[in-house]
Order: C-alpha cells, then sequence, then structure tokens
C-alpha cells in the first residue's frame, strides 16, 4: 500500500519542486525560496505583481496550462502551495 500512494504523491513532489525552480528564476524573491515552508506568503519576501506575470507565464509554459482571469489574483500566488493547488487544478 505504501508504494501506491508514493506513486500518487510522486507527481504532485514533481510539480512542488517544477514550482520552486519557477520562482527561483522568476520570483526576485529576498530569501532562497527552498527556504520557505509550503505556506509562506511569497509577497512578505519580495513578490511583486511583475515578477507574478513571469511565474504565470513560466508556469504556463511548463504544465502546459493557460491560467483564467479569474486566478490572476494574489490569493492564487500567494504561497508555494496555492500556486501548486492552482496548477493541479489546471492541469486535471
Amino acid at each position: 500500500m505504501p508504494e501506491i500512494m508514493n506513486e500518487i504523491a510522486n507527481p504532485l513532489r514533481v510539480e512542488v519542486e517544477a514550482i520552486r525552480e519557477i520562482l527561483a528564476q522568476h520570483g526576485r524573491l529576498s530569501v532562497d525560496v527552498n527556504s520557505l515552508d509550503e505556506e509562506s506568503d511569497l509577497y512578505a519576501v519580495g513578490l511583486t505583481s511583475l515578477a507574478t506575470v513571469g511565474i504565470m507565464l513560466a508556469l504556463e509554459d511548463r504544465f502546459d496550462i493557460e491560467f483564467p482571469e479569474s486566478m490572476l489574483s494574489r490569493k492564487t500566488f500567494k504561497s508555494v502551495s496555492a500556486i501548486t493547488e492552482a496548477v493541479s487544478n489546471l492541469a486535471s
């Protein structure tokens, strides 16, 4: 049974790692993104609306998704966890 859980959780782990890479490249954060937990407020560590656009475009390219206008808000990009949830919803 644990093997099945690992297979289910693994794609999500890959997504989180890819999201962290994109944040490191495009986020212009004042701290190393890998030092943050998944619920840390990205805006509190320097994320700007301009950087969010770059992150959104990189996520769309990496995951072959498109963010609808209704998801273009601070709430969607507030944390690694929020971004992961948005990407997962759009990719499914």
